[in-house]
């Protein structure tokens, strides 16, 4: 099958097929005072509230939904929430689902993931790992092989999150965007094209697009820290980097530090509930990484709501 473009018009088409199977994740808007920051607007997607936990969820719908499903089903490799995603695909699709994860993964997500009643490997410390077993996997029982971030599909399924957020929010200025793969920022920068200033924010200990750009290609980078196990991949995609050449404005680096701050700040002032990937980018405000202008009106996703950082049991 040709490959997509991963443009508006199929992201557009994208949200018509997958729309019936997601949520229409909610928006706010804050004062940047509320979290004792100089005077703009900051308005937060909260597709930590996804089925499944995540925006990953657009893309393995967008991936089961687009792309002809053999026999054998699907398999799928995750520092977590990719493969929560698409074995809760899966399930509601009716498909068999393998999924590898590495031991690094959080309890949280692989109970998510277990909670489906989806076949799950865990093996290998790091995501690469997982990935090489997937590949294996799908060499040998012929199952499609959904990706996290590298497949068209899923960045058209990401997209969609910017085409949601574009009609809920009146205009924005900027947006930030956690990067791991990239298949958000990505699928983001393609639905905007431009038209509004798409900053990355990477873990300093996991810099896979701040590399890529500098050596001007996809390249190995470090890949550690306390967001490890949802923005560590070995390296950004393929079909990311050149959509983020042309429309990802810069990428901004956050400490380990940082990101659990911006863990505490939202949920002491919104009581938003976000694991450390899915508050990067918030951290990259909190942190004043990016210091927006006066009145400037800035998107912040906040994406990743598998965690037990807050205990209801005490």
């Amino acid at each position: 099958m040709p490959v997509p473009n991963i443009d508006r018009d199929s992201i557009a088409r994208t949200y018509d097929v997958i729309r019936p199977f997601i949520r229409r994740t909610p928006v706010i808007e804050v004062a940047a005072t509320d979290f004792g920051l100089s005077d703009f607007r900051a308005v937060l997607k909260l597709e930590s509230t996804q089925h499944a936990g995540s925006f990953k969820t657009r893309g393995a719908f967008a991936n089961l939904l687009l792309r002809e499903i053999p026999p054998a089903g699907v398999v799928a490799a995750s520092g977590g929430n990719h493969g929560a995603a698409v074995a809760y695909a899966a399930t509601r699709l009716s498909k068999p689902a393998r999924i590898y994860v590495p031991t690094i993964s959080s309890p949280a997500k692989v109970a998510r993931i277990r909670a489906c009643g989806v076949d799950l490997c865990v093996t290998g410390e790091r995501y690469a790992d997982a990935l090489a077993a997937s590949q294996a996997r799908a060499a040998e029982s012929g199952a499609l092989q959904v990706h996290a971030f590298d497949q068209a599909e899923t960045l058209l399924g990401q997209g969609t999150l910017a085409l949601e957020f574009e009609e809920q929010s009146a205009p924005l200025d900027t947006l930030l965007v956690g990067v791991g793969g990239g298949g958000l920022a990505g699928g983001i920068a393609a639905w905007f094209a431009g038209r509004v200033r798409v900053i990355g924010v990477e873990p300093e200990l996991s810099p896979t697009l701040t590399r890529a750009l500098e050596a001007g290609r996809p390249v190995p980078a470090e890949a550690g820290g306390i967001a490890a196990d949802s923005l560590a991949p070995k390296q950004v995609g393929d079909l990311v980097f050149p959509i983020a050449q042309r429309h990802v404005d810069r990428v901004l680096l956050v400490s380990d530090d940082e990101i659990r701050a911006a863990q505490q700040k939202l949920w002491d002032s919104v009581r938003v509930v976000a694991e450390p990937g899915g508050a990067a980018a918030f951290a990259a405000l909190l942190a004043r990484r990016y210091q927006p202008s006066a009145g400037e009106r800035v998107g912040v996703v906040v994406s990743g709501g598998n965690t037990t950082a807050v205990d209801f049991n005490r």
